[in-house]
C-alpha cells in the first residue's frame, strides 16, 4: 500500500473527485496528501479531509501566488488531519521581481509551522541558495517537493531533516535525476504524483492522478533493485518520520 505524499485533487482539475479517490484506493494507494497553493485551495483541502478518511492535507500559500489575498487566520484551530504547512517556498523561475515578497511570505509561514509544531512542504525552483540559507535558521522537518537538484543539494536538505519528494519526472527519458537518486538511499525519499501535473511514463501527455504512484514506485524500485513491497514499507516509514499520520 503506497501513499501519494503530494497531489492537487481539486474541482478545477477533476470533474469527479469521488472516482479519483476511489480508483486510487483500488490501485493500492491507501493515503492521499492533498497540498494547497492559495486561500481557495486551502479551504478545499479542509473540505476534503472531512469528506474522506484516507485524505490528509497541507495548507499554505505557494510562492507563485504571494500577491493574492490570503487570510492567515485559516491556520488557527487546525484539524489533526492538516499534517503540514504547504506548499510553500520560493520560485524565481520567471524572475525575481517579487523576490522580497516571496521571502517575507515564506518566512511568515515557516514561523507558523514552528509555532504549530508542524512540518513543511517546500517548493523550491531556481532559488536553492536562498532556500538553504533560510531553512538552516529553522529547526523544522518536511518534504522538499518535486526534488530535481544535485547530489550536493540533496545531502544538504537531508542533513537538515528533510525527505525528498520524487514524482513522475524521474521516469522521463531526458531526466538525469535517477543519476542522483542511485547515490542516495530509498530511506531518503517519499513518492508523490503532483497530480494533475507531471504524469509519469508511459502515460505522459495524459492527466495525472494519485493512482500513478504505481508507475513511479515501479521505476524507483527497479532503480534500487528492491521489490515494490519493500519500497512501500520504506516510503511509508519515511512519511511517518515526517508527518503525524
Amino acid at each position: 500500500m503506497f501513499c501519494d505524499s503530494h497531489c492537487h485533487v481539486f474541482k478545477e482539475y477533476y470533474e469527479d473527485i469521488d472516482s479519483v479517490i476511489n480508483n486510487s484506493l483500488e490501485k493500492g494507494i491507501n493515503r492521499i496528501i492533498v497540498a494547497a497553493d492559495n486561500y481557495k485551495s486551502s479551504n478545499e483541502v479542509l473540505e476534503l479531509i472531512n469528506n474522506y478518511d484516507n485524505v490528509f492535507g497541507c495548507i499554505g500559500l505557494h510562492p507563485e501566488n504571494v500577491l493574492e489575498e490570503f487570510n492567515f487566520d485559516i491556520f488557527n484551530n487546525l484539524s489533526d488531519k492538516i499534517i503540514a504547512i504547504g506548499e510553500i517556498g520560493l520560485d524565481y523561475h520567471y524572475g525575481k521581481d517579487n523576490k522580497e515578497k516571496q521571502i517575507e511570505i515564506f518566512k511568515r509561514q515557516l514561523d507558523i509551522a514552528k509555532r504549530l509544531n508542524k512540518p513543511v512542504v517546500i517548493h523550491s525552483r531556481d532559488a536553492t541558495e536562498d532556500m538553504i540559507n533560510i531553512l538552516k535558521n529553522y529547526n523544522l522537518k518536511g518534504i522538499i517537493h518535486s526534488f530535481s537538484g544535485s547530489l550536493e543539494t540533496a545531502n544538504i536538505f537531508l542533513k537538515m531533516g528533510y525527505k525528498l519528494g520524487i514524482n513522475g519526472v524521474v521516469t522521463f527519458k531526458n531526466c538525469n535525476l535517477k543519476d542522483v537518486l542511485i547515490k542516495l538511499s530509498p530511506n531518503d525519499l517519499v513518492l508523490e504524483t503532483d497530480s494533475p501535473y507531471l504524469t509519469p511514463e508511459p502515460f505522459r501527455g495524459h492527466q495525472n492522478d494519485p493512482s500513478h504512484i504505481y508507475e513511479i514506485a515501479l521505476f524507483v524500485s527497479n532503480l534500487y533493485g528492491i521489490s515494490m513491497e519493500e519500497l512501500a514499507n520504506i516510503t511509508n516509514k519515511n512519511i511517518k518520520e515526517i508527518f503525524d499520520i
